[in-house]
C-alpha cells in the first residue's frame, strides 16, 4: 500500500463527500422537505424527499430502528469490502481506482446521512412526462458512475493469460 494510492483514495472520495454533504446542506437549509423547485420544466427539479429504504426505496417499509441498524451495518461492510477490492487493484489501473473510490466516497455520504437522519437526503428529480426517475443524491451519483466504471472493467479487462 502506497502513500500515493491513499492520497488518490483520500482526494476523489474527500471530493465526493464535500461535494454531497454540502449541496444535502444546502437542500436542507432552502428547500423544505416535499417541496420541488422546476430547473428544467417537464425534465429536472430541485425535490426535497428523505428516503429511509435503500435505492429506489429498497425497505422502506422496515422498522426504523431495524431498517438503520442494516443499512448502517450493510453501508459498513461495502465501504470495508470496497477498501479490500481498491488496495488490490494494481497501481496501473487509475481508471478502476478512481471508480472505486467513487464508489467509497458515496457511500461514506449516504452512510453520514443515517448515521445522522436516519434517512438519505435526496434532492435530483429527472422526468419526462409522466415518467418519473426516484429522487437521488450527488452520493447516489458517484455510487452509479463508479459502479459503471467497475462493471466496465469486468466486462472489457483484457485477461492476463
Amino acid at each position: 500500500m502506497t502513500a500515493g494510492k491513499i492520497r488518490f483514495l483520500a482526494l476523489v472520495a474527500a471530493a465526493v463527500l464535500v461535494l454531497d454533504l454540502s449541496s444535502k446542506a444546502l437542500v436542507l437549509a432552502y428547500l423544505p422537505l416535499g417541496t420541488s423547485v422546476p430547473v428544467i420544466p417537464g425534465f429536472f427539479n430541485l425535490t426535497h424527499v428523505h428516503n429511509p429504504g435503500g435505492a429506489f426505496g429498497f425497505l422502506s417499509g422496515m422498522g426504523p430502528q431495524v431498517r438503520a441498524a442494516l443499512f448502517i451495518f450493510a453501508s459498513l461492510a461495502a465501504a470495508g469490502l470496497i477498501l479490500w477490492i481498491y488496495f488490490q487493484t494494481p497501481p496501473h489501473q487509475r481508471l478502476l481506482a478512481a471508480g472505486l473510490a467513487l464508489v467509497f466516497g458515496g457511500a461514506i455520504g449516504n452512510l453520514a446521512d443515517r448515521i445522522r437522519f436516519g434517512v438519505v437526503v435526496d434532492f435530483l428529480d429527472f422526468h419526462i412526462g409522466d415518467w418519473h426517475w426516484p429522487a437521488f443524491n450527488v452520493a447516489d451519483s458517484a455510487i452509479t458512475v463508479g459502479v459503471l466504471i467497475f462493471a466496465a472493467h469486468v466486462v472489457f479487462a483484457k485477461k492476463a493469460t
